[in-house]
């Protein structure tokens, strides 16, 4: 029992009285690393019931999957590194778009993942869920991996720690280059560094770390369906295969904490530079017959912030125990340009717009724990958030300026345990941002975050239409449970609903998020970790939710891309003489492409693999197999109407897919040192 107990904790910390959510928990780092995952983004699969794809190159920041959301690129999940947040928004591409392509796995220490708004330190894109990741401040030893694959995949990761000056210094390296299946090579090409000093413990201390990454890539988008049945596209061709991209991120962080006995004091505050180019080509030759639809989206950004936040315990009337805090949150992005281009072959041919953004918010939330019984506690919080939007444009009358403001009420009941058993009831309101560029008054409708991205497009002439709302509401509740009843078993189920004041939805043919219409979601989640002997784990999640439209259309009522069935299972087996291993599968469920639920997309089921064998005390080699039983399946489906050469200039609507990689084995060799 006591075993079973410590092998729990080395892969989770979600006991009985350790959450204030039944869909809250912490994943460490034993467990990270004993898992295959095929792309960077994967990482965050470790939250029960998240599904990480791609339906573009690996450079570009993953499509996910949560609560019944196709969360496209991060626009309802917030991510924080070591507490620097990295949802985008205003983004050239995606509003709240979050790429993890940075990361280097080997140094996450844990994830602490949340899903819904009910806490009163989360904010913006945080309606569905947030996860934080934190980095290692120190290794246990020094490693070196080298990493080989089909397709030309190469990997290499050098990191260590050690003693330097008062602290310690941590450094992480990682190259990676990668042609994958598809018939126009990827040509991925990436770099990722990684240093950080720490000087205390986790009582007192603070750390500086700079982190600086690079990738490019080239990239096979989405294709349409009609073009592989009629045998004129390969599954792993392209329309256009000029589509790819760029992206880089530099940051400089510092974070600072101070715990006494009754407080403890946290601060953060960091600085990131960053750059995005893609070039995609979603419709073809419906806008532009000559020159095809290809387009770029650029930005420069340069984002500064600062989290701070203070708590405190107390005795309230009748000697009630309490803990308060009190939270200050700041940042401001600056991005110029931001920009939309006509290209072909990534040539440019028209400027679309050219704009500079400047969006500032200020947030202060006040949280209260209160421990009214020993099997009572209540957790009532309340933030309000302030932004300010300043957009000059190359459009005309698109430029302006905006400030919206929006209080965030949060409440959670935390009963028992009762036989090992802990009850929650959530409440908790929130929002997402709007892009920037959509919530000036007075703007042209060809303006906003919506704008098709074509050169026939922007010819449009100007007329004006109402601006977005700059802060789009949700609303959540939920009611769960954990349970620890039977020996190695940590359960939870919850019952949720979630209501958006404003659904972004990605649009396939403009490549953007599209703000629509209100939207209600609901669903069950049951997530479920067994240590049934020291040496073996199983995990089973899965999750069902509805999501439709509030106001009625005839349109239809369904939202396009909401998922509604996911399930993964896993087994880890380790520390068999000299063998581990680990088995995932995972199950991505059908979910309508079009409002009136006339078209769905298929279903997907992956399995994945990993057998690895400690030839010394320092050395292991490890084989990685990914989509196990060779299922042609897609990453995602999207339904819009695109044109190929030949076809009636009005194009074709039909489903553009991205399929699946087929099944890869990657061979890695680690030495510790």
């Amino acid at each position: 029992m006591v075993v079973a107990s410590v092998t729990v904790n080395g892969h989770y910390d979600n006991a009985v009285g350790s959450a204030d959510a039944a869909s809250q928990g912490t994943v460490n780092a034993e467990l990270i690393a004993s898992r295959p995952a095929l792309r960077t983004g994967e990482l965050l699969e470790f939250v029960p019931g998240m599904i990480v794809t791609q339906h573009s190159g690996d450079g570009k920041a993953n499509q996910y999957f949560l609560r019944g959301f196709n969360l496209d690129h991060g626009t309802d999940f917030a991510s924080f590194v070591d507490g620097v947040p990295v949802n985008l928004r205003s983004n050239a591409h995606g509003q709240g778009y979050a790429d993890l392509n940075f990361l280097i796995p080997e140094l996450v220490r844990r994830i602490d993942y949340r899903k819904g708004g009910y806490f009163a330190d989360d904010g913006d894109f945080s309606a569905a869920g947030a996860a934080r990741i934190a980095l290692a401040e120190r290794l246990p030893s020094g490693l070196a991996s080298l990493s080989l694959g089909q397709n030309g995949y190469r990997r290499g990761v050098l990191a260590d720690s050690f003693a330097a000056a008062r602290g310690t210094l941590l450094y992480g390296l990682e190259l990676g280059r990668n042609d994958g299946p598809w018939q126009t090579p990827e040509r991925m090409r990436k770099a990722s560094a990684v240093l950080k000093y720490s000087v205390g413990d986790r009582r007192d201390g603070y750390s500086v770390s700079a982190m600086a990454y690079h990738n490019s890539w080239h990239a096979s988008d989405q294709i349409p369906l009609r073009a592989v049945r009629a045998g004129l596209l390969d599954r792993y061709g392209a329309v256009d295969p000029s589509d790819g991209g760029a992206s880089a991120r530099y940051s400089l962080a510092y974070a600072r904490h101070l715990r006494r006995d009754d407080s403890s004091s946290e601060l953060t505050a960091y600085l990131v530079r960053s750059r995005l180019d893609l070039f995609s080509n979603f419709s073809y030759f419906l806008d532009d017959p000559l020159n095809g639809d290809q387009f770029r989206q650029s930005e420069r950004r340069n984002m500064a912030g600062l989290d701070a936040s203070h708590a405190w315990l107390s005795a309230g009337a009748g000697a009630i125990e309490m803990r308060n805090k009190v939270g200050v949150q700041l940042r401001y992005d600056h991005v110029e340009p931001l920009a939309l281009y006509a290209t072909s072959a990534r040539q440019t041919t028209a400027t679309l717009r050219q704009d500079r953004v400047g969006e500032a918010s200020a947030a202060v939330y006040l949280e209260n724990t209160s421990y009214w019984l020993p099997a009572l506690r209540s957790v009532a919080g309340l933030r309000y958030d302030s932004y300010r939007f300043d957009v000059a444009s190359s459009v005309a009358g698109a430029s302006g300026r905006a400030n919206a403001g929006r209080f965030s009420p949060k409440l959670s009941l935390i009963l028992g345990p009762w036989r090992q058993t802990e009850y929650f009831i959530n409440y908790g309101a929130g929002f997402h941002s709007n892009d920037a560029r959509g919530v000036i008054p007075s703007r042209p409708a060809d303006a906003g975050p919506e704008m098709p991205a074509t050169a026939a497009t922007a010819t449009t002439p100007a007329t004006a239409a109402p601006a977005l709302t700059p802060l789009a509401g949700t609303r959540g509740v939920e009611l769960g449970l954990r349970s620890e009843l039977l020996p190695g078993l940590q359960s939870s189920l919850s019952l949720w609903r979630l209501d958006l004041a404003s659904e972004l939805v990605f649009g396939g043919d403009s490549g953007s998020t599209e703000p629509r219409r209100a939207s209600r979601r609901s669903g069950i989640e049951w997530s479920n970790h067994y240590i049934a002997a020291p040496w073996l784990l199983f995990d089973l999640d899965l999750s069902a939710s509805r999501a439709r439209y509030r106001n009625h259309d005839p349109a239809g009522d369904y939202v396009p891309d909401a998922l509604a069935r996911v399930a993964s299972f896993g087994v880890g087996v380790k520390d068999l003489g000299r063998w581990s291993g680990a088995f995932e599968l995972r199950y991505l469920g059908p979910r309508p492409l079009v409002e009136d639920n006339s078209v769905r997309s298929h279903s997907t089921t992956l399995a994945s693999a990993r057998l690895s064998y400690r030839a010394g005390t320092a050395t292991t080699v490890t084989l990685d197999a990914f989509n196990l039983f060779k299922r042609r399946a897609s990453d995602i489906e999207y339904l819009y109407t695109s044109r190929l050469p030949g076809e009636a200039a009005a194009g074709r609507e039909d489903i553009h897919f991205h399929p699946v990689e087929p099944r890869a084995l990657r061979l890695t060799l680690t030495q510790r040192f």
